[in-house]
């Protein structure tokens, strides 16, 4: 499965990121480096919690970069 960081900047001058396919998984920063270097831990976080439950299988991994 193919995960993608969505990123923009928000009216207040935050960056946030996003992993739209694992819901709940965004994250904040000061610059858009910050935020999806944050939202990659996370989503590793949630994914490794997942085969640690089994609530899923070994699957490879494939995370890639998208400017929204």
């Amino acid at each position: 499965m193919n995960y993608n960081i969505e990123y923009e900047r928000e009216e207040d001058g935050r960056w946030i990121a996003e992993v739209a396919e694992l819901h709940g998984v965004m994250a904040y920063g000061a610059t858009a480096d910050e935020a999806m270097a944050k939202v990659e831990v996370l989503a590793l976080r949630v994914l490794a919690e997942r085969l640690e439950m089994a609530e899923c299988g070994p699957m490879p991994i494939s995370i890639a970069f998208a400017a929204v």
